[in-house]
C-alpha cells in the first residue's frame, strides 16, 4: 500500500501543471481578495479596533479550507489517469490486493492534502504576523493542524467519492473546473453568509467545507474576535460572528467547534464508507 501511495505522491509532484491547477482555486481566491473582496468586505464593515488583522485572518481561513480540498483532489488526478490509460489492470493482475491498491490512492492524496494545506498555513500565518496580526499561540497553532488533518479527510473523503466514477482525464479536468470555481461560493468565503439569500445560507451551511471555515476562522480570529468586541455589546459580537460565518446559527443557536467537528467525522465516514463500495466493486 504504500509503494503504490509513494509512486503517486512522486507522479503528483512530477506533473507541475497538475500541481499549478490544484492551488488555481487557492490563486484566484488570492487575487479577488487583493484586488476587488477584500476592499467591499472591509467598506461593508463599520470601524472597530484590529478590523484589518481581523479581515486578514477570516480571509485566510477561507484559503486554509480551499486547499484542503483543491489539493487532494488534485492528487487524486493519478487514479483518473491510471484508470484512463487502463494502468488500474496490471494492478488488477499483479499480487497488489485490491484493499492495498484503494488504500494507496487514497494515502497518497491525504498526504499530499495535509502537506500543501500545513505549507499554506505557515506561509499565511507568517504574512498574517508581519501584517500587524497577532502571532497564533502555541496552542491554537496545534489546532490549527489538527483541523487541518480534519478538513483533508473529511473533504477529500468528499472528492474521492466523485472521482472514483469519472473515467476521462477530460472529465477529472472538468470536474475540478466545477469544483474549484464553486467552491468559494458554497463555503461562504466570497461573500459573507450574511449576504446571501435565506436558501443559499441553508445551502452554506450544509457544505461540509463551510464547516472547516467555520474552526479555521474560530482559531485564526479568537484573538482579534477579543480585541474587537472587548468593549462591545454581546448581541454585536454574535452578530458578525453570523453575518461573517465565524458560527453558523442552526435553530437559533450558535454552532461550536464540537458540532463542526463532529460534522466533518461524520462527513469522513459516511463518503469513504460509500466510496470503498464503489471502488471495491470496480473490476476496471
Amino acid at each position: 500500500m504504500f509503494a503504490i501511495a509513494k509512486r503517486n505522491i512522486f507522479l503528483y509532484f512530477r506533473d507541475k501543471t497538475a500541481v499549478f491547477f490544484s492551488l488555481l482555486a487557492v490563486l484566484i481566491l488570492i487575487a479577488l481578495y487583493v484586488f476587488f473582496l477584500g476592499e467591499m468586505t472591509s467598506t461593508g464593515l463599520p470601524d472597530f479596533p484590529a478590523k484589518k488583522p481581523l479581515l486578514t485572518a477570516w480571509f485566510i481561513a477561507g484559503i486554509l479550507a480551499v486547499t484542503s480540498m483543491t489539493s487532494t483532489l488534485g492528487a487524486l488526478g493519478v487514479l483518473v489517469d491510471d484508470r484512463f490509460l487502463k494502468i488500474d489492470m496490471d494492478f488488477n493482475s499483479s499480487p497488489i490486493s485490491k484493499p492495498q491498491l484503494v488504500g494507496g490512492y487514497i494515502t497518497s492524496s491525504m498526504f499530499v492534502g495535509i502537506l500543501m494545506c500545513s505549507f499554506t498555513f505557515i506561509v499565511a500565518a507568517i504574512y498574517l504576523s508581519l501584517s500587524g496580526g497577532t502571532i497564533l499561540s502555541f496552542g491554537n497553532t496545534v489546532q490549527v493542524f489538527g483541523v487541518i488533518i480534519l478538513s483533508v479527510v473529511a473533504n477529500g473523503s468528499m472528492v474521492l467519492f466523485l472521482v472514483s466514477s469519472l473515467k476521462t482525464s477530460n472529465a477529472f479536468a472538468g470536474a475540478s473546473m466545477v469544483i474549484g470555481t464553486f467552491i468559494g461560493f458554497l463555503a461562504g468565503i466570497y461573500i459573507p453568509i450574511g449576504s446571501l439569500p435565506e436558501y443559499l445560507q441553508t445551502i452554506v451551511k450544509v457544505f461540509p467545507v463551510s464547516h472547516s471555515v467555520s474552526l479555521f476562522r474560530q482559531i485564526l480570529m479568537e484573538s482579534s474576535l477579543l480585541e474587537a468586541f472587548s468593549n462591545a455589546p454581546a448581541e454585536l459580537k454574535k452578530d458578525f460572528l453570523i453575518n461573517m460565518g465565524v458560527s453558523y446559527e442552526i435553530k437559533d443557536k450558535l454552532t461550536t467547534k464540537l458540532f463542526s467537528v463532529l460534522y466533518l467525522i461524520g462527513t469522513a465516514v459516511l463518503f469513504f464508507s460509500c466510496t470503498l463500495v464503489v471502488l471495491m466493486k470496480k473490476k476496471s
